[in-house]
């Protein structure tokens, strides 16, 4: 070989040489480039071992029975018990809208069940739902606490079945049989127990001014004040309504829902 071809071999090899280690250079470039950017799309990505937000421990619910109003001062609280009926609620219902009046319904389990569209128009008026047990026993504080556990929990479901996913919030013991058990079972379960401090006797059918003048007289005693819609002739309850709300009203009462989470305020 010349030393021409020699020295050109030489040039040929010396550019292989050059060409090889620019393009091992430019994958190397584009290799860092690429993770670079792989890294800031990582980078971007929520980090799924991140820990989920703690979240707040549920409220105790007081197993005291609850009297006192939660807006406070000359506030009273409207409860009704023993339905849903069909011929009565609907006309409660109209009353207390008619006066802007919010109130709690305590129901029956098999009742709720039977009229599921009153226990969602309850809800949708913005009243508040109450478990007033499966068969209105008055003599529970007698029986077992299994019973009683039955007795309660079997109504809060049935009511929140017929009420679409509204939440049961208090628990009414039938004839006030409250015992420590049952009001231990509804408090677990996210019910306070609810009582009453003017019984208007409304379900003894006494006439309307009697109703009238039983929630007059005995007012003093504290805001929450018992009707019912359920369990019979409701007539003399309605038009007792009628003339107690605007009453109420005129002695500058305002109206609220029973306290649920404050156990100092029963």
């Amino acid at each position: 070989m010349g030393m021409k071809s020699k020295y050109s071999a030489h040039i040929a090899v010396a550019a292989s040489a050059v060409a090889l280690s620019l393009a091992v250079w430019g994958a190397a470039v584009l290799t860092d480039s690429e993770a670079a950017k792989a890294d800031a799309a990582q980078a971007r990505k929520p980090d799924s071992r991140a820990k989920a937000p703690v979240q707040a421990p549920p409220v105790r619910m007081p197993e005291s029975i609850a009297h006192a109003s939660e807006s406070g001062g000359s506030a009273v609280n409207i409860t009704i018990d023993d339905g849903p009926d069909p011929r009565w609620t609907p006309r409660i219902l109209e009353i207390l809208k008619e006066n802007q009046v919010k109130a709690v319904f305590c129901m029956i389990g098999p009742q709720a069940k039977e009229f599921p569209d009153l226990v969602k128009r309850v809800v949708a008026d913005g009243h508040r739902l109450c478990d007033h047990t499966m068969t209105h026993d008055t003599s529970m504080d007698k029986k077992s606490v299994a019973y009683q556990k039955t007795q309660i929990l079997d109504a809060k479901k049935m009511i929140e079945d017929a009420a679409g996913g509204a939440k049961v919030e208090y628990y009414r013991a039938p004839g006030g049989a409250f015992t420590p058990d049952s009001r231990r079972i509804a408090a677990a379960a996210g019910m306070r127990p609810l009582g009453w401090n003017v019984d208007t006797k409304d379900f003894e059918k006494p006439g309307t001014a009697a109703i009238v003048n039983t929630v007059r007289n005995e007012l003093g005693n504290g805001p929450t004040i018992l009707f019912h819609d359920g369990g019979g002739d409701r007539s003399q309850s309605v038009s007792a309504l009628e003339q107690v709300l605007p009453w109420l009203k005129e002695q500058g009462r305002t109206f609220g829902f029973p306290v649920r989470t404050n156990p100092d305020a029963s």
